[in-house]
């Protein structure tokens, strides 16, 4: 059975479709697309309540702090539950909002202003990078120890090659060399 990450909303259309029309359990859907019961059920509400709105992923959505603060007051005020908020609100999932929750109750509003991902910045004065050089054009003496420089390089380099090749032949040869069993 192989994993899917994402689910376009034809794919959950059907599957509530195979719910809602077609009479078929959440148990036999899920079974036979390899999904969470409880995947299917939240779609399941989801469009019942907001129709295909509901099934629309609104992944990676950023909300204010205003829009978070209205969102707990409304569940203190109206005493609803994050379930019913989450609908009300447009919010994909619950637990979105009670991590909101908590992080209200133990940090205020500062708990609910939205806080900066990744490394921090490092400030571009303290970097030590190797000294530009210059533009100038290089004297005689400059280039022919730079020459010189790129030629013992290059004699190193073909002798590193050259004993790779004898090693793999001589590493062919005994294997050519040894019996074999059978």
């Amino acid at each position: 059975m192989e994993r899917r990450v994402k689910y376009d909303v034809a794919f959950k259309l059907n599957c509530v479709k195979l719910n809602i029309e077609k009479y078929h359990s959440i148990s036999s859907i899920s079974e036979k697309y390899g999904l969470n019961r409880r995947l299917v059920t939240r779609w399941i509400q989801n469009y019942r309540l907001l129709g295909l709105q509901g099934l629309i992923s609104t992944k990676n959505k950023r909300y204010t702090v205003e829009f978070k603060l209205k969102v707990i007051r409304a569940i203190e005020q109206e005493k609803l539950s994050s379930s019913q908020a989450k609908f009300k609100f447009h919010i994909p999932n619950a637990s979105i909002i009670i991590q909101w929750q908590k992080k209200y109750a133990t940090f205020g509003l500062d708990g609910l202003t939205p806080k900066r991902k990744g490394r921090p910045v490092k400030n571009m004065s303290t970097n030590k990078r190797k000294p530009r050089k210059s533009n100038k054009p290089l004297t005689r003496e400059e280039e022919l120890l730079r020459e010189n420089e790129e030629l013992r390089c290059e004699v190193a380099f073909l002798k590193k090659y050259n004993a790779l090749i004898q090693a793999l032949e001589e590493q062919e040869r005994q294997q050519k060399s040894k019996p074999s069993k059978n």
